[in-house]
């Protein structure tokens, strides 16, 4: 894969100390068949042929090449294990990466049709179970061809009326191991899906943990995470019930080669057409030759895990990235703010059209509002304008530039999101609201907080900014998460300030300071507010009234209330028939 192709020369020299290492490592039946020879023989030993006659000058050269073949196997096998490992380790890393990037780059509607739990499965499990197979099972299956080829030679040259027997269940071995991954594969598939299932489940529940508690849902909770549990492990016995199976039967084909080896080779030692020492190579030989092989089970166990995996991954990275990003580029400075829908249509997969013919202009500096009732497309027209989404017609321009022609970092640069669910890290204060510029001071932060009135709460906060807010901003109140979003959007000073329904959760007090600030923030910007309570909009230059299928009226909160519309009865409902300003 392309993860190998980048590393191609770490990857050939983990296999060449693999290969050495197996090499050294299959030497000492070489070292015992030489040892018992010189015993036997004596003078006319192997190695008195080569020149050392005396025995036990030859017992202490066997000696020397035994301590150095020992060395050199220690080497190779620290080698490549060094070498295999952190290859695992940085193709885990970069295909990681790879994945989340991609994750990254994928359009709103993905993530909206997926359980977060899935994809972090993906990103996390399934990565490691092919760092796994990289880590052992690549080294495995390199040792093992090593060491049939290399025997088999051996054989073939030393006593090749023997060899064809120890050889003979080869082809049953392959035979096995082929039948064994075709019949292993679906079942590791359906292992993935099932281990999928239970993280997604388990995140789900983990972040409406407070919900569970409140509904003392705990006891079917825990029914739910069993009974999906109790299915993964179901799909797992099935795979153990034939993994396990594997190595015992290959044994037991082995083991035919082995007492082959042993019986034939021992009547001809004692017919006198081998060597003692020959036959004692053999024996040993057989022995690694053949026992390695009773291992190919877990080596296959691990790729079919490995591949299973895998294919989840490259799944992710084959998903296709639909907005893409244009080129030209336009920095937050030069952004005057005007902003243009023409004719624009669009709708969510599946579901009636949203907007047909939705067609309106933003002037540079203005502050306009979108209000309607529930499912009228408030919050669609941030993501338009974000590009979270693209129209399906028409077209959306900011200062006369198709969105889709800006390059996206600069679009998103150019506009500051305060929305209603409000996202916070685990981390303190400072650091979310560092969060619109990282390169931010201590001094340009503790002013953001200052401009979304944030600064009295924070100093009653046990250690101020520096305070930890927990996963979500969980230690803060809702009014108090919401500024601290706000403050995050000044840090960032974009010329284009969305406001998406930031009022709708809080009091009437913190609604009063978020107003505030949004009317200082105001100031040369543009300012969009999405709001479902009219108090929030009634100060801005335009108000946009959505409907069905677009836009049902427009114009300041006094003339719409005069035209007796949809926004005056929106009004009269809000404020009981209160008066209007």
């Amino acid at each position: 894969m392309a993860y190998g192709e980048t590393h191609r020369r770490r990857v050939w020299l983990a296999t060449l100390c693999s290969v050495l290492n197996k090499l050294f490592d299959i030497a000492p039946p070489a070292l015992i068949g030489t040892a018992v020879d010189i015993v036997v023989r004596r003078e006319d030993s192997l190695l008195a042929d080569m020149g050392i006659v005396d025995v036990s000058s030859q017992l202490w050269v066997l000696a020397g090449i035994t301590a150095l073949v020992w060395f050199l196997e220690s080497g190779f096998e620290y080698l490549q294990q060094l070498l295999w490992r952190n290859l695992a380790q940085t193709v885990q890393h970069e295909l990681r990466l790879d994945a989340y990037a991609h994750l990254q780059r994928l359009q709103m509607g993905f993530f909206e049709g997926r359980r977060s739990g899935g994809l972090l499965a993906i990103l996390n499990d399934d990565v490691n179970q092919l760092e796994r197979f990289l880590d052992l099972g690549a080294d495995q299956i390199l040792q093992t061809l090593t060491s049939t080829i290399a025997i088999g030679i051996v054989f073939f040259v030393l006593a090749p009326e023997v060899a064809w027997i120890a050889m003979l269940p080869m082809p049953f071995v392959l035979w096995g191991s082929f039948a064994f991954q075709k019949r292993i594969a679906p079942r590791y598939a359906d292992v993935r899906e099932r281990s999928a299932m239970v993280n997604s489940q388990l995140a789900t529940n983990l972040g409406g943990v407070a919900t569970i508690k409140s509904f003392t849902a705990e006891d079917r909770e825990v029914e739910r995470i069993g009974a999906l549990s109790d299915d993964y492990r179901a799909s797992n016995r099935d795979a153990i019930a034939l993994s396990s199976a594997f190595s015992p039967v290959i044994r037991m084909i082995i083991v035919v080669g082995f007492i082959a080896t042993l019986v034939l080779g021992g009547l001809a030692t004692l017919d006198g057409d081998l060597e003692v020492g020959t036959y004692s190579v053999l024996v040993f030989m057989t022995q690694r030759l053949l026992w390695p092989l009773t291992r190919l089970g877990n080596v296959f166990d691990q790729y079919q895990r490995a591949m299973a995996s895998t294919a989840r991954v490259l799944d992710l990275l084959d998903t296709d990235i639909t907005i893409q990003p244009g080129e030209t580029r336009l920095a937050s400075s030069d952004v005057t703010g005007r902003l243009t829908f023409e004719d624009v249509d669009f709708g969510y997969s599946e579901r009636e059209p949203l907007f047909e013919g939705l067609s309106f202009s933003i002037a540079p500096g203005q502050t306009v509002a979108f209000v309607g009732q529930t499912g009228a497309g408030k919050s669609t027209i941030v993501k338009l304008l974000l590009r979270f989404y693209d129209p399906t017609g028409g077209r959306i321009l900011l200062d006369g530039v198709p969105l889709s022609d800006l390059a996206l970092v600069d679009l998103r640069q150019a506009m500051g999101l305060v929305s209603q669910d409000v996202f916070l890290f685990h981390g303190s204060v400072a650091d979310n609201i560092g969060y619109g510029d990282p390169a931010a001071t201590r001094t340009a932060i503790e002013a953001a907080a200052d401009a979304a009135e944030a600064t009295a709460f924070i100093g009653e906060l046990p250690e101020g900014l520096d305070t930890v807010v927990g996963e979500r901003g969980i230690k803060l109140s809702g009014g108090q998460r919401q500024r601290v979003s706000i403050a995050r959007a000044v840090l960032k000073d974009p010329p284009i300030l969305i406001m998406d329904e930031a009022t709708s959760s809080v009091d009437n007090e913190t609604e009063a300071a978020i107003q505030r600030s949004i009317e200082r923030l105001a100031v040369g910007r543009v300012v969009i507010l999405i709001a479902h309570r009219l108090s929030t909009v009634r100060h801005a230059d335009t108000i946009f009234v959505l409907g069905r299928g677009g836009i049902a009226e427009r114009g300041t909160h006094d003339e719409l209330l005069a035209n007796g519309g949809l926004y005056s009865a929106l009004w009269q409902v809000q404020t009981g028939g209160g008066a209007s300003r």
